[in-house]
């Protein structure tokens, strides 16, 4: 078997943005003159999608959204969190993330991106870093209904890749994720991929228990040995 795919989380993977994300979420609560709760975003949002975030936080407190309602939301949450990026002369992308994509593209890997954020978010921070171009597909949180821990997001990216490259004829357990989240690996789990959990949001030790592979820095990743173990694994179809 060979290592064909590497997947991509975006939040807390390639852009350290959830301060961002967790202050928006709550000026949004305030907005709907409902309080923010201490720990609720870490314990609900993270690793989930925008759709999913708010819709469990205002049920939490009785609100229940029609689906025009919820989506006025997610608009009101985006355009914020464009203004917010925008005032930055620079974005917080992760050191070492251009250069560790780099050196996939150059061991001959497709890549693509899996993401509850909503695609606006991820296309702006792409496009404006240049990372885009490196991208063979994007999934995100406005693509689908279903949010991590479900499979869904990365079973998705698998039938575009085998639709944009034929000649991979690709399996699921040819696919790499690099995930920071349980939400996020327990959703590559169940698409059948293994993982790499990368310490940026949770502790190493945290992320150890779950993750097939996990590192401090997507740079410490020793890729050639992740290939090697690939190269010896053998799978039934």
């Amino acid at each position: 078997m060979t290592l064909k795919v590497v997947l991509f989380d975006f939040n807390g993977v390639i852009i350290n943005d959830e301060p961002i994300h967790k202050q928006l979420i709550e000026q949004i609560l305030l907005e709907e003159n409902l309080h923010p709760k201490a720990e609720e975003y870490r314990l609900v949002c993270l690793g989930r999608s925008d759709r999913v975030c708010l819709n469990t936080l205002l049920k939490r407190r009785g609100r229940y959204l029609t689906e025009v309602s919820l989506k006025q939301l997610l608009v009101r949450k985006a355009q914020a969190y464009q203004r917010q990026l925008e005032t930055l002369e620079k974005l917080p992308i992760y050191p070492g993330v251009e250069e560790f994509i780099l050196k996939l593209r150059e061991s001959k890997l497709a890549l693509g991106l899996v993401t509850g954020a909503l695609r606006s978010d991820a296309e702006l921070v792409l496009n404006r870093t240049n990372l885009a171009q490196y991208f063979d597909v994007i999934i995100a949180g406005d693509d689908l209904t279903a949010s991590k821990p479900e499979p869904d997001g990365y079973l998705l990216a698998i039938e575009h890749l085998k639709q944009m490259h034929p000649e991979l004829n690709l399996k699921p357990w040819q696919c790499l994720a690099i995930e920071d989240t349980f939400a996020g690996i327990e959703a590559a789990k169940l698409a059948g991929m293994e993982v790499v959990g990368v310490a940026n949001t949770y502790p190493f030790h945290m992320l150890q228990r779950q993750a097939d592979w996990t590192v401090d820095y997507l740079a410490d990743l020793e890729l050639d040995r992740v290939q090697q173990v690939y190269s010896q694994a053998v799978y039934s179809s």
